[in-house]
């Protein structure tokens, strides 16, 4: 792993983020509570000294009660957080579209439209977000469409949302963006969040997104996220998959869905290794969710690298 100043990184980026924005810019921050939003929201607010905007942008395909505690650590730590929701657009945007690249662009355009229409609201010039290097890499190369990648790909925000794009940290890779987290001293929570999809659980069901199988995804999320929590990895997360399968609930014949259990350890996120977890672990995870969400009656384990596979499914 090559050697990072992160000290040396916050001064320069500081010096470049003082040559674009001046204190008395208004400033949108689009802050997700992750990691990389996290520190570039703080990163261009102690640049410019003052207190920026960050929007939350509720879509319905977050955790269970992750807006509420994303503004609280957003206010906590300085900035000014605030909710927008947007749960019915969301949906509407990704109604009838199963192919996970066209999934991914709806659900982008549907995102910056927000944007454009909350920094248009409060005469915001410029948006901050949250690009590293892996999702610039990522989409260039056309492995899949991380929703965050606009310039890179020629599309002008300026022209078509109404907003200059701010990108602190999109030459770092997460285990650098993580060094710059701690040199700011932001909360432990924050520094060693896990990665989660910008397009949400809407990258995680297979097929069509609708609410009743967000409501299922999320319920399945929280009880992986807690048995895996004294796994060491990069990311770990439950995915919904379109097919279903027969099992038997009280003696009867059911008809649900099947989940797939990932759990896997990375660098960078180019590559990654499936976490090989202990059999009684992943009995528990199964016998939770087919005992707490009667909606799923199988439970899979995904062993699979990237490659061959991605990390996500979509």
């Amino acid at each position: 792993m090559l050697s990072f100043d992160p000290k040396a990184f916050i001064d320069d980026v500081s010096k470049y983020i003082r040559g674009i924005i001046t204190s008395s810019d208004e400033v949108l921050a689009a802050c997700s509570g992750g990691v990389d939003s996290t520190v570039s929201a703080v990163l261009v607010s102690r640049a410019i000294g003052k207190p920026i905007k960050a929007v939350y942008i509720d879509d319905g395909l977050r955790r269970v009660g992750e807006a509420e505690s994303a503004v609280k650590m957003l206010r906590n730590i300085g900035l000014n957080p605030f909710i927008y929701d947007a749960r019915e657009e969301a949906l509407k945007s990704l109604r009838g579209i199963t192919d996970p690249e066209e999934k991914r662009k709806a659900f982008r355009e549907f995102f910056y439209s927000v944007l454009g229409r909350i920094a248009g609201e409060i005469n915001a010039r410029y948006v901050v977000q949250g690009t590293i290097a892996a999702d610039i890499v990522e989409t260039v190369k056309g492995v899949k469409t991380q929703h965050n990648v606009l310039e890179q790909l020629g599309i002008d925000t300026y022209s078509r949302y109404g907003f200059k794009v701010v990108e602190p940290i999109k030459d770092l890779y997460k285990w650098q963006v993580r060094m710059v987290a701690q040199e700011l001293k932001l909360p432990i929570e924050v520094i060693n969040r896990k990665p989660f999809p910008g397009p949400g659980l809407a990258v995680r069901i297979v097929g069509e997104v609708t609410w009743s199988k967000l409501e299922i995804l999320r319920r399945v999320t929280e009880i992986v996220e807690e048995e895996t929590a004294d796994v060491e990895s990069f990311q770990s997360f439950a995915v919904l998959l379109d097919s279903k399968a027969t099992g038997v609930r009280d003696g009867s014949r059911v008809y649900g869905f099947i989940t797939v259990v990932r759990v896997v350890s990375s660098s960078d996120a180019l590559t990654a290794k499936f976490v090989e977890i202990p059999y009684s672990k992943l009995r528990r995870i199964a016998e939770r969710i087919t005992g707490e969400v009667p909606e799923v009656t199988r439970v899979l384990y995904d062993i699979t690298d990237k490659p061959p596979a991605t990390i996500e499914f979509e």
